[in-house]
């Protein structure tokens, strides 16, 4: 799938998203994207991870990280809203303390992750946001540390459901995708990539 052209940021309110099909489900590739990372991307961004609305691990099964509002204006001004994936790492210490956070370890080590970046239409948000599920399961919260995350290709746009067992589906289904996708040399490289020297 290619990005669709209308940046993100120059939508101030939600936008009409489509309801999910089971004909949409059953044409899902397992690979997305081309055999190297193409412009725009790698996108890198980087903040503060902020609380959002819990939702995520509590109501889905899948917990996110929130990036600050401005951490998103980098991505936003270059791609639609939708779920992208690539490798995000979380930093030791909290950004605004300068003290060491609770994750440690191998947690702070980079991993795949899938993000959402959009008004999450099933929830009717006002608002947008990036979310990144990180495919770790993490010892401890990291509220308050630094996350980077760089993005590497787009999965699908953002839709909406009719049953939240939909909205699992499909995200577990982004994230086989993912993985799969970061597969391929020329993806793997950014693992390594300290994600561009933003530590």
């Amino acid at each position: 799938m290619t990005v669709p052209s209308e940046p993100a940021l120059t939508q101030t309110e939600p936008p009409q998203a489509p309801l999910r099909t089971e004909s949409f489900r059953k044409a899902r590739p397992e690979i997305v994207g081309p055999e190297t990372p193409e412009s725009p991307f790698p996108i890198y961004m980087s903040g503060a991870v902020q609380k959002g609305f819990g939702r995520g691990g509590k109501d889905l099964g899948c917990p996110t990280a929130n990036l600050p509002d401005e951490a998103l204006e980098s991505m936003a001004a270059v791609t639609t809203t939708g779920i992208y994936y690539g490798y995000a790492r979380v930093h030791p210490i909290i950004e605004e303390s300068g003290k060491t956070g609770d994750c440690q370890g191998e947690d702070l080590e980079t991993y795949p992750m899938v993000m959402s970046l959009g008004w999450n239409p099933f929830y009717k948000n006002e608002k947008m946001t990036a979310e990144v599920h990180i495919m770790r399961d993490f010892e401890s919260d990291f509220y308050g540390q630094k996350l980077s995350v760089v993005v590497l290709g787009y999965i699908r746009p953002e839709l909406d459901y009719t049953s939240r067992d939909a909205l699992i589906e499909d995200i577990e289904t982004d994230k086989r995708v993912a993985l799969k996708s970061l597969e391929r040399p020329a993806y793997k490289a950014y693992e390594k990539d300290c994600l561009g020297g933003k530590n």
